[in-house]
């Protein structure tokens, strides 16, 4: 019964690949790939961790990388890396399970689901209705390139997050209490101060079900028009997105063939999270341009609504006063060695008004833009000595309403919010064949 239940979820059981016994967890694990985008000093350290040993590092392409010379070679490089580590024992036996996941960080333990999802019940594109919802707006531009790491990969490990909107949060604390009683499938620290991650396997009839029907009380409890909306995408969307798009090409050239509907490749692996969990804290993403006429932000960003700025002395001081709840929007702009408070009319998310204003300036000026996580990497960011560049600050998304907001409006702007600062980003360690 449970099987049906979770094929209506969009949900299947994963056959997942689990390192070797002697496999060193600790250099195995690795942050998602889409993190600290502007800081090559982290992701040199991660390879100085890993040295010569196994490692999913070498399975993933962190997008510091993607525009720079040698993508090809590197990808290759990835996927000769895959069926070596198939070939020669890295991996233990595959094991059919979910996995409880237990995410320990300085202020509290995250906790999460590993399951696989139907690609079919998912979708990114704006103004379409699915099971799986993306919460941010998708850039089909920088698609190709994530499609290009997946095509032809024979392993996928998942960094993407999705969310369920059980505001008592007791759905995933329940599931744990069941399981943990068995002796984990892994646990390790972290590398760079990241926390610790255990996982426990969910693989009896009893312990699904129990979760697919909890799911299906959560999916009830809904208005018509969001009962076939039970999971929100809040983190890795993109990479989602390209999974998809592989899929529908490997379909569209595969059809007819028997038993397509079940090749792997229709599902990605994913760790489903509760909206409401302490350890989710949503934090703003924050954006740095960088070109020669950065300068003209400050009168940009002056024709918001109703804006009033006010020079702060201050990063600490700006900081405090962006995420500060006043009643108004607020944004931070550091520029030029100066530090500026945008106050505006609060007709809706701040992302949403900035983003476009945003969008037109790169295109008038030329200018470049990233999306960085944490204030202080925006402030290293704007000192950079090769370029010159801006910061813009913005303030925290609210959970209350979340889903709410999303089932009404549709997707937000792209990058509009984090689940977390970049440390606390999901951790490669599940592996599963994406390849017939």
């Amino acid at each position: 019964m449970y099987r049906e239940m979770l094929s209506r979820f969009g949900l299947a059981t994963p056959e997942i690949l689990f390192p070797a016994s002697g496999v060193d967890l600790k250099k195995w694990a690795v942050i998602a790939c889409d993190q600290f985008t502007q800081d090559a000093e982290y992701w040199e350290a991660a390879s100085a961790v890993v040295g010569d040993a196994p490692s999913t590092l070498r399975l993933i392409f962190p997008e510091i990388y993607l525009e720079k010379p040698g993508k090809q070679e590197r990808i290759e490089c990835i996927h000769r890396t895959m069926r070596t580590y198939l070939e020669q024992g890295v991996f233990a036996p595959p094991v059919k399970t979910f996995v409880y996941v237990e995410r320990a960080m300085p202020f509290g333990v995250r906790r999460g689901l590993v399951a696989a999802i139907d690609l079919e019940r998912y979708e990114w594109r704006q103004g379409k209705k699915a099971l799986i919802r993306t919460t941010e707006g998708t850039a089909p531009e920088r698609l190709p390139s994530r499609m290009d790491v997946r095509r032809g990969a024979p392993l996928e490990s998942p960094h993407v997050l999705l969310l369920i909107n059980d505001k008592a949060d007791a759905l995933l604390p329940a599931l744990g209490e069941r399981v943990k009683a068995a002796a984990p499938l892994y646990h390790t620290d972290l590398m760079l101060d990241s926390g610790a991650v255990t996982g426990w396997a969910v693989n009896t009839e009893e312990d699904i079900s129990f979760f697919v029907q909890n799911l299906e009380t959560l999916a009830s409890g809904g208005r018509e028009d969001e009962t076939s909306f039970l999971f929100a995408v809040g983190d890795g969307n993109h990479s989602l997105a390209a999974a998809k798009g592989v899929w529908e090409e490997y379909k569209e050239s595969h059809a007819g063939e028997r038993g397509i509907e079940r090749h792997p490749a229709r599902y990605a692996m994913v760790e489903i999270e509760c909206l409401y969990d302490v350890g989710i804290r949503f934090e703003p993403i924050h954006r740095v341009l960088f070109g020669e006429r950065v300068n003209g932000l400050l009168e940009t960003l002056s024709t918001l609504p109703g804006a009033v700025v006010t020079r702060i002395g201050n990063g600490k001081e700006l900081s405090a006063l962006t995420a500060a709840f006043s009643g108004k929007n607020r944004l931070g702009l550091v520029l030029d060695s100066g530090f500026y408070l945008i106050e505006f009319a609060d007709c809706g998310l701040a992302v949403a008004l900035l983003q476009p204003l945003l969008d037109g300036f790169v295109k008038e000026t030329g200018a470049s833009i990233d999306y960085v996580h944490g204030e202080d990497a925006v402030f290293r960011a704007v000192q950079h000595p090769a370029r010159r560049g801006a910061g813009i600050l913005l303030p925290p998304v609210q959970k209350s309403g979340f889903f709410e907001t999303i089932s009404r409006l549709g997707a937000l702007p792209r990058k509009s919010f984090s689940l977390g600062e970049a440390s606390e980003k999901r951790f490669y360690f599940e592996c599963r064949k994406i390849e017939a």
